[in-house]
């Protein structure tokens, strides 16, 4: 559906006279006045990242995008949209491209149950699910039950990248509508499904180890062998250090924000760090890569949260990415 709806009056002779039929873009509750054109050409010029695009996505002029984005801004009194290259939402922006995408999802289930309102002027758009996951995950297990998913569902993806410490807050501002994370605890408006363990080893080259731990690994030689770092949310290193060691350490770094670099990086001898045992488990085997300390795996606990006003709808989404979970992680600990 475009975000028209029936607006259906009732005469009080209504034995006498027809029931009147209106279309319109607007939905009026009370004194509640929802303008979904506008919300569409928000949420159109944050997927796309412009005017100009989403223009072209909901085949009308840039005049007319900015026109109901301003429109709408000035109404509600926020910035929506933070103009530039790309052009990104505001968290109140955020707030409403959610909201439009769950109307997407309930247009896309009344079309199923009554196809009849099928047509050129009611066909809906595919709906583009927002979801935040760490970049192991992405890399190692949940590509796949996105993409399994996928291949029975119209819906399209938009996948954000933040450390698994803090997924949950892209689901706290409204900025996504589901979320792998590490947080334990359901964010507010959120359902919480336990997933598994992500296992990370550290690890490195056999010439790093030779040249950087010749007595093991003590204080003095991890101070003194560079680590991988994904970012500066990274804090993986830090807590192996702490497990095996006891003690905070500061170890010079090498900066890589990518899941494969850290493997190919690792077998280059560049440095170590805490690498998925899916990614490097064959690496092991063959003694390609070594454990700087044998069986010190560090796990992650990890869980699927999910907005409840969406819940229901992707059950199915859900429900596979529980079935991916559950086959490619490490059980979580029995409390």
């Amino acid at each position: 559906m475009s975000g028209r709806h029936l607006g259906v009056s009732w005469p009080l002779d209504s034995g006498r006279k027809p029931i009147r039929i209106v279309k319109s873009d607007k939905l009026s509750l009370g004194n509640l006045m929802i303008d979904y054109s506008a919300l569409r050409a928000v949420a159109m010029v944050v997927q796309t990242g412009s005017f100009e695009k989403a223009a072209r996505a909901l085949s009308v002029t840039p005049s007319a995008i900015s026109q109901r984005v301003k429109h709408l801004e000035e109404r509600l009194g926020a910035v929506l949209i933070e103009r530039g290259t790309p052009c990104t939402a505001t968290e109140k922006g955020d707030w409403l491209c959610r909201h439009i995408e769950q109307v997407g999802m309930l247009e896309r289930e009344l079309l199923a149950e009554l196809p009849g309102l099928s047509g050129s002027e009611n066909s809906a758009q595919r709906v583009t699910l927002h979801i935040a996951t760490n970049a192991d995950s992405l890399g190692t297990w949940f590509l796949n039950a996105i993409s399994h998913f996928s291949t029975a569902s119209d819906y399209l993806f938009n996948i954000a990248v933040d450390d698994q410490d803090h997924t949950a807050e892209w689901l706290q501002r409204g900025r996504v509508v589901a979320a792998v994370t590490s947080l334990p605890k359901p964010v507010q408006g959120c359902r919480l499904t336990p997933l598994g363990t992500l296992r990370y080893r550290a690890t490195a080259s056999p010439d790093f180890i030779t040249r950087y731990f010749p007595d093991g690994v003590t204080r003095d030689a991890i101070a003194k062998a560079p680590a991988l770092t994904f970012n500066q949310k990274d804090r993986l290193q830090d807590r192996w250090v702490r497990s095996v060691l006891g003690t905070d350490m500061t170890c010079p770094t090498h900066w890589l924000p990518s899941t494969q670099a850290f493997v190919d990086a690792s077998l280059s001898g560049m440095g170590w760090g805490m690498n998925p045992v899916q990614l490097v488990g064959e690496h092991l085997k063959a003694g390609r890569l070594v454990e700087l300390i044998p069986d010190t795996a560090l796990d992650i606990p990890l869980f699927w949260q999910v907005n409840r006003l969406a819940a229901d709808r992707l059950a199915g989404l859900t429900q596979t990415v529980l079935t991916t979970a559950r086959r490619e992680l490490a059980p979580l600990p029995q409390k």
